[in-house]
This record gives structure tokens, C-alpha cells and sequence, in this order.
């Protein structure tokens, strides 16, 4: 099976998700032992990668994971939200490793 090698996480620093996005790629990184690289604001990226908003257009804060076999996967591309309406990292964080666990 392919196995996680780095993640990736491509954002803005004025995004609103931003600190949480970082949050979950630090904590994940230490957790699983994995590589971490942060772009800003690759849009190139993005597009050839991440997933689309309702009109075709890539958008950011969103993480992915990269494979060994160079294989890159989104994983992380909604912050979950609180019941106070604030980005919840360690949802995030749940829901990126249940994905990195399932890739293959």
C-alpha cells in the first residue's frame, strides 16, 4: 500500500482558516511523522490538485497529503466550525487522518 509521506498545505495568511489550517498540519506532521511544506497562495498548485469551488475556481486554505509514490491527495479542504461558529482544528485533524489512512 502507498504510504504518506508529506504534507502539504496551501493557504492564505489572511484567511480566516488560516491559523487553524497550520495548527492541524504542525499537530499531523508531529503525529505521524510526516514532512510538511506550506505555500502561499499557489494557485498553480491548486489547480492542478485541489478541489473546486461550485464554479470551477480553486480555492484555499487546503491540505494534502503526498504519497511516496508521488501520488498528491486533498485532505483537509472545509475547516469544521464549532458550535460557536469557529474553525475547530481538532475536527479537522480527525477528518485528515481518517483520510490519510485511507488512501491507497
Amino acid at each position: 500500500t502507498m504510504k504518506a509521506k508529506k504534507l502539504i498545505l496551501v493557504t492564505s495568511e489572511s484567511h480566516p482558516s488560516h491559523k487553524a489550517f497550520v495548527k492541524v498540519t504542525e499537530d499531523l506532521s508531529t503525529q505521524l511523522n510526516l514532512e510538511k511544506e506550506i505555500k502561499i497562495e499557489d494557485y498553480t498548485f491548486l489547480t492542478d490538485y485541489g478541489e473546486k469551488d461550485e464554479f470551477g475556481m480553486p480555492f484555499l486554505p487546503q491540505l494534502f497529503v503526498q504519497t511516496d509514490d508521488g501520488k498528491i491527495v486533498p485532505v483537509l479542504t472545509q475547516m469544521p466550525f464549532n458550535q460557536k461558529f469557529q474553525p475547530d482544528p481538532e475536527k479537522g485533524k480527525e477528518e485528515a487522518i481518517n483520510k490519510i489512512k485511507n488512501i491507497t
